[in-house]
């Protein structure tokens, strides 16, 4: 059964949360090749086949906590934008987007320097991952900039998705 496609009751994703919490410490800490199953269950004080119950195996965990990572990102660069009906001038939403990516770097630095490292990989498994990082994450900054565009903020021929990936 694909890991997908298991259900998800609240103590199953309790198990995840900890594996994810263990990866992604020890992979920041010692690289993800140096980083064994055997270890990352050990931190997350469960059994070794809890993982691979729950991932089938350490690329499919890793691909996972990317996914969890972004997904955690984006949402918070998402959120720090208020609604359309309050919507910020440009300049400051993309400064208030800008703000909480710091926020959130330093208040999840480990999963901040996997997610940075992994942004421009592109021979890996979890290439979708890192293409959701580039569409989600930095889409998010890229929507400001092409409002800045629009409203003649910034010059007309900027390349908004190369100014959002370097932001």
């Amino acid at each position: 059964m694909n890991t997908a496609d298991r259900p998800r009751g609240g103590r199953r994703e309790a198990t995840r949360q900890k594996l994810f919490e263990a990866a992604v410490t020890l992979i920041s800490e010692q690289g993800y090749g140096a980083t064994t199953v055997d270890e990352i269950a050990e931190r997350a004080g469960v059994a070794k086949g809890t993982v691979y119950y729950n991932f089938g195996g350490k690329d499919e965990l890793y691909a996972a906590l990317m996914e969890w990572g972004v997904t955690r990102l984006a949402e918070t660069l998402r959120s720090s934008v208020p609604d359309p009906v309050e919507q910020l001038e440009p300049r400051e939403a993309l400064a208030t987007v800008l703000r909480a990516g710091v926020v959130f770097i330093s208040t999840h630095e480990a999963m901040a320097r996997l997610l940075m490292a992994e942004a421009w990989r592109t021979n890996r498994a979890w290439y979708a991952t890192v293409r959701q990082i580039r569409t989600e994450a930095i889409g998010v900054i890229t929507e400001q900039l092409d409002a800045m565009v629009e409203r003649g903020l910034a010059r007309p021929d900027l390349d908004t998705p190369l100014a959002g990936s370097a932001l």
